[in-house]
């Protein structure tokens, strides 16, 4: 499924994502492993606050099956972002 969300962020031309994989378990614990973790995919986005809906929207509809099973999207606001290589903040607009 990430391959197919990552596909259609490109198509509303999202401005940039990290996937990693992670562990954990929340509803939907591994029961046949020892510390109920189960192996998900994390994808992580900065983009300006009048993109957000858009993005989370294309997140479900690319991702979503129907399963209960289906994952989150979390949005949280983020206070600044800054660039290492000169220091300097970014603002929303500009990353």
């Amino acid at each position: 499924m990430v391959d197919m969300v990552e596909q259609h962020l490109r198509k509303i031309a999202a401005p940039g994502i990290s996937v990693s994989k992670v562990k954990g378990y929340g509803a939907h614990k591994n029961f046949f492993q020892r510390d109920l973790m189960t192996t998900h995919a994390r994808l992580q986005i900065y983009a300006p606050e009048d993109r957000v809906d858009e993005i989370v929207d294309a997140i479900m509809d690319a991702g979503g099956t129907g399963a209960e099973d289906d994952g989150i999207v979390a949005v949280s606001p983020v206070d600044a972002i800054y660039r290492i290589a000169d220091k300097k903040e970014i603002l929303a607009e500009g990353f």
